[in-house]
């Protein structure tokens, strides 16, 4: 008996069911030994962070094997899609750090679609339905009642393929005439009773404008733009499971008459990546950018993959988010939180330490020179032990937090109160004074003096306290706006929520929206104060304020005003409010 080793043992453990299925393939010699794998998006928005795990799959498996990941983009329906959806794709599949082995389209294959269908045409597996489309569905029955034929069904071939060639013509209307595959109106897989292959759309297409005028339907288009490509896993989502003996029915009849050894794609589906407190359907999404309810695709509280690198996510968290959660063969909610736990351990081993204060109250030391400036030397990342390090300039006049002071603190404050001793990070132990207040009774100044042998490095640095503070130099730091941003939604399920309001109210998607929306999602600081080393600091540049959260540069930040985004919290707070 084979005896495998602790190391294939660990790998054989962590393969995914789909990586177990791959591998069985190319045991079997399916296709040859062949990888090759596909991503297919609709060009009619932008991606959001359910595709991700789509992304991981797709390219991840073929860089596994030895493959080749193809971007394809399903561009059959030109109502909907746009080419700045198209780049806007390409940059976020980069950005997770992928490249495509060929881009392509299913417009690449409209001829070879074109042809299929007339070739079922003429074969008696396709007809034209003059139906409107709520005749049809009513006549598809239930998945307990068996459907009924058109009256169009056996039209003869002749007529089929004269009113085919007039779909795409122009000479009919939208709406009008549907061409349908022959299979089965008793099926129990209602997607086998007769499944419409071709409307017609007369909007330009973006890549072949006004050529066409039929355009094939997702479930025709998709299996045999895989088999034209040599694609020999498609990878799919759950919801294609009933779609997947259509697709293999499709592909069997493209296949007739050619001898390829059985060399032909095959669908395997896994679970979706769902949130709680997300939205990520598209037509959503896009409601969300045109009504106004948030600041375009890249708002970083949407969660689309540009939301997320502009809110300051590293592709590298959104792989550890992927491989936290898993590939699986059932749906499941992810709770949010996962995902910010992936980020926050991430970003803790990349982030730049730096000091912000984002609601400054003035600390006076009153025995430190007037006048006097000293460079305080600041590790950038304490968790790499080879990190470099900056300087941030000490002064008699300090910013520090608001919330850092308390005039009659309780027991367990170990911050800065009158007679209790505090650090100031990377500088002198100080012993709070008092303070002084406006005629409304608003701490403006607080008073503390410093103990001028504890700087950090030298002997009596070493005593200890039981807080350490945060600060700038009132003289030497830079005015900044902070965006606080935290989730969009306030019901933890806003799908099922937005239904559930609809069918209620018998709203709009948009009014119902309205009603879940979180009004605290952004909140704007304007009086704000970072340290002079983030004056050269850049969009995705990833920073940790110290004491405060995870923060990036928005790419509406210029010199003159320097402006941050809030990436995530030190910690999940969100979880101990909504107890």
């Amino acid at each position: 008996m084979a005896v495998m080793n602790t190391t294939e043992e660990s790998e054989k453990k962590s393969l995914n069911f789909i990586e177990q299925i791959v591998e069985n393939d190319l045991r079997e010699g399916k296709n040859g030994g062949r990888i090759q794998t596909r991503f297919p998006p609709e060009p009619n928005g932008y991606l959001h962070i359910g595709h991700a795990k789509a992304i991981c799959m797709d390219f991840g498996i073929a860089q596994r094997y030895g493959g080749v990941c193809n971007l394809r983009f399903d561009d059959t329906n030109p109502t909907k899609e746009d080419v700045e959806y198209v780049e806007a794709i390409k940059e976020d599949i980069q950005w997770l750090g992928f490249q495509w082995g060929n881009e392509y389209y299913a417009s690449d294959y409209f001829q070879q679609l074109w042809d299929f269908a007339i070739q079922l045409i003429k074969e008696g597996k396709a007809y034209i339905d003059e139906q409107t489309s709520d005749v049809i569905a009513a006549q598809k029955g239930t998945p307990t009642r068996p459907g009924t034929e058109s009256p169009f069904r056996n039209r003869p071939v002749e007529e089929n393929l004269e009113l085919f060639q007039k779909m795409n013509s122009g000479e009919i209307e939208e709406g009008k005439m549907v061409l349908r595959a022959k299979i089965d109106m008793a099926s129990p897989n209602m997607h086998f009773r007769d499944p419409i292959i071709y409307r017609v759309v007369k909007t330009p297409h973006h890549r072949t404008g006004d050529k066409w005028k039929a355009y094939p339907m997702y479930d025709f288009a998709h299996g045999q733009s895989d088999f034209f490509e040599g694609v020999t896993h498609s990878l799919c989502t759950l919801e294609f499971v009933p779609h997947r003996p259509l697709y293999d029915l499709f592909v069997d009849w493209v296949k007739e008459g050619k001898d390829l050894d059985d060399n032909r794609p095959r669908q395997y589906e896994f679970n979706k990546l769902n949130l709680n407190y997300t939205l990520m359907s598209k037509r959503n999404l896009l409601i969300l950018v045109k009504e106004g309810l948030v600041n375009g695709w890249d708002d970083p509280r949407m969660p689309t993959l540009c939301g997320f690198r502009r809110r300051g996510y590293s592709p590298e968290s959104i792989h550890r988010f992927v491989n936290k959660i898993g590939y699986t063969a059932y749906d499941a909610l992810n709770d949010f939180a996962l995902l910010e736990s992936a980020v926050r351990d991430d970003l803790n081993t990349r982030s730049t330490r730096v000091s912000a204060v984002l609601h400054p109250v003035k600390l006076v030391l009153t025995n430190y020179p007037e006048g006097q400036v000293e460079e305080m030397v600041a590790i950038n990342n304490p968790e790499d032990p080879n990190s470099p390090t900056h300087t941030i300039e000490f002064s008699r006049e300090l910013w520090i937090e608001r919330e850092d002071f308390m005039e009659n603190a309780p027991k367990k404050y170990f911050r800065m109160t009158p007679g209790q001793e505090v650090r100031l990070k990377n500088a002198y132990i100080v012993k709070c004074t008092g303070c002084r207040k406006d005629d409304e009774g608003n701490v403006v100044e607080v008073y503390a003096e410093y103990d001028p042998n504890t700087k950090s490095g030298m002997p009596e640095a070493n005593r200890k306290v039981k807080g350490t503070l945060h600060w700038v130099s009132c003289s030497h730091c830079l005015k900044a706006e902070v965006r606080l941003y935290d989730r969009l939604w306030k019901v933890e399920n806003p799908r099922d929520e937005m239904a559930a309001i609809r069918e209620a109210k018998n709203c709009s998607a948009l009014e119902a929206m309205k009603e879940m929306i979180n009004p605290d999602s952004l909140e704007i600081l304007t009086d704000c104060y970072v340290e002079k080393f983030l004056a050269d600091a850049r969009p995705l540049d990833y920073l940790q304020f110290q004491r405060i959260g995870y923060f990036n540069v928005d790419k509406d930040s210029t010199p003159e005003h320097l402006v941050f985004n809030r990436t995530v919290s030190l910690k999940d707070n969100w979880s101990k409010i909504n107890k």
